[in-house]
C-alpha cells in the first residue's frame, strides 16, 4: 500500500510574521512517486490534503504548492481556491509557449504565480508580467547576485522570497537587499549570543506544565502555583472573566481553574508557557513549539509504553527553548524541574521520547527517509502518523484562537 505524507514549512514576512506555508507532499521516503504519474499524484495529494484538511493545515494563511509542468498546462491549480493558494512553477519546468499561455490564463483569473528556485534566463522574461513572487534559493544563488537581480526586476513589482535562510544574520542581510519574504530555519536558532535570566514566573509555568502533564490534574496544586505569581493569576482571572460564556464573575483561582476544565486549562497553560518568553520572536516559533508538543503527545499515545502522555507534550514544547531564550538548551533544561526522561530527550535525543522528537523534527522538514526509519523503529502506523500531524496543527490553530481572543481584550 502507498502512503502519502504532508509537511509544511512557514514563510515569514519582514516582521517575522507567518504569511503562509509551503506544503510538501511525498508518497514515501525517497521523495518520489515511483508507481504513480506525477500529475495524478499531485492531483490526488492536493485533494487529500489541501482540500480535505485545508483549514487545519494552513488556517487563514497562504498555501504555497509546487506544480509539475503537465499539471500547470492542464490548469489543475484552477480546481482549488485561488484566495490562499500560491501556484509554484517548479524549476524543472521548461518555459514553453504552452506553459506561458497557461500561466497567463491563471494569473488573469486571479491566481498568484510564483517562480520556484529561480535562476535568471531570458526564456523566463515573458513570464514576469504574470509572476507575483520569485523564490530564490540563497544556497544556489548567493545574496550578492540576488541583490543585482532584485534591482533589475524592481519595475515588475514582484515580491522576492529568500529560501533556505538558516541564520539570523542571513535573514538580516536578505532583508537589507530587498527580500520581503523568507523561508528557512533561521527562526529556530539563537539570534544573539547572550544570556537572559529566566524569570521566576517562567519556572512557575514549568511547574504548571508538569501538573497538566498528569492524567489526573491536581487542582489544589495548580491553585497554589497560580496564587504565588501575580502575573499568572492576573492572566488567569482576566482570561476566564472575559469569556462570553461566563454568567457570574469568577473570584477565586480554583473556581477559575475548574471552570476552564481539563482540556481548555491545558491549552491555556501551554499558551502562557510559550508566550512568557521574548516578544521579538517570530510567531511561527511559538506555534511550532505548541504544535510539536501536541504531535509528540499523540505519537506517544500510540506506543506500547509506560511513559505518561504528558511527558511527550513537555518534550515537544520545550524543544525550542534555546531559540526562545537565546541560551543553550542544555543550560535551560538543567535549571528546570522536569522529568529526567524529558531532559534526556531534549539534550541527547535519548530514549523513546528522544526518538519521538527526532521523528517530529524530520516530519516538519519533510525528511522522509528519517521519518520512515524512525517510524519503523517505533512500529508506528502511517495513516495515524499523518492524522496526528494534521490534528496537532488543528489543535495549535485552536489554541492560537484563544490567544487572539486574549490579546483582543488586553
Amino acid at each position: 500500500m502507498k502512503y502519502s505524507y504532508i509537511a509544511r514549512q512557514p514563510i515569514l514576512d519582514i516582521q517575522q510574521k507567518t504569511v503562509g506555508y509551503e506544503l510538501l507532499f511525498r508518497d514515501g521516503p525517497n521523495n518520489t512517486f515511483p508507481d504513480i504519474d506525477p500529475d495524478i499524484a499531485t492531483n490526488r495529494l492536493l485533494s487529500e490534503h489541501f482540500l480535505a484538511t485545508h483549514y487545519s493545515t494552513i488556517g487563514d494563511k497562504l498555501g504555497f504548492v509546487n506544480f509539475p509542468y503537465q499539471s500547470l498546462v492542464n490548469l489543475v491549480p484552477t480546481l482549488f481556491p485561488k484566495d490562499n493558494l500560491v501556484v509554484e512553477i517548479l524549476e524543472s519546468c521548461e518555459p514553453t509557449q504552452e506553459l506561458l499561455f497557461a500561466i497567463k490564463k491563471m494569473a488573469n483569473a486571479g491566481y498568484t504565480i510564483a517562480l520556484d528556485d529561480f535562476i535568471p534566463k531570458k526564456e523566463w522574461l515573458p513570464f514576469l508580467p504574470y509572476t507575483s513572487i520569485i523564490k530564490i534559493d540563497i544556497r544556489q544563488f548567493p545574496l550578492d547576485k540576488a541583490k543585482a537581480l532584485i534591482e533589475k526586476l524592481r519595475p515588475h513589482d514582484i515580491t522576492f522570497l529568500a529560501e533556505k535562510v538558516e541564520t539570523y544574520e542571513e535573514f538580516e542581510q536578505a532583508k537589507s537587499i530587498g527580500f520581503t519574504q523568507f523561508q528557512g530555519y533561521f527562526f529556530s536558532k539563537p539570534q544573539l549570543i547572550r544570556r537572559k535570566q529566566i524569570k521566576p514566573s517562567f519556572l512557575t509555568v514549568v511547574q504548571l506544565c508538569k501538573e497538566i502533564s498528569n492524567p489526573d490534574i491536581n487542582y489544589d496544586e495548580l491553585e497554589r502555583l497560580f496564587s504565588v505569581d501575580v502575573t499568572l493569576s492576573y492572566k488567569l482571572l482576566t482570561f476566564v472573566n472575559s469569556s462570553y460564556l461566563i454568567r457570574a464573575e469568577i473570584k477565586s483561582f480554583k473556581q477559575a481553574l475548574v471552570y476552564l476544565g481539563d482540556d481548555r486549562l491545558r491549552k491555556f497553560i501551554s499558551l502562557v508557557a510559550i508566550t512568557s518568553t521574548q516578544d521579538d520572536k517570530p510567531d511561527s516559533l511559538y506555534s511550532l513549539s505548541i504544535q510539536r508538543a501536541r504531535f509528540c503527545e499523540l505519537i506517544l499515545q500510540d506506543l506500547d509504553s509506560n511513559i505518561e502522555d504528558g511527558l511527550g507534550f513537555l518534550t515537544g514544547m520545550f524543544s525550542l527553548l534555546d531559540s526562545l531564550f537565546d541560551q543553550p538548551l542544555e543550560e535551560l533544561v538543567h535549571k528546570m524541574p522536569i522529568n529526567n526522561l524529558v531532559k534526556s530527550a531534549l539534550v541527547i535525543k535519548q530514549g523513546k521520547l528522544g526518538d519521538i522528537l527526532c521523528l517530529v523534527k524530520a516530519y516538519e522538514s519533510a525528511d522522509w527517509c528519517s521519518v520512515i526509519a524512525i517510524r519503523d523503529k517505533l512500529r508506528l502506523n502511517d495513516d495515524r502518523l499523518a492524522k496526528h500531524y494534521d490534528d496537532a496543527i488543528k489543535w495549535t490553530e485552536d489554541l492560537l484562537t484563544i490567544e487572539s481572543e486574549y490579546h483582543a481584550l488586553a
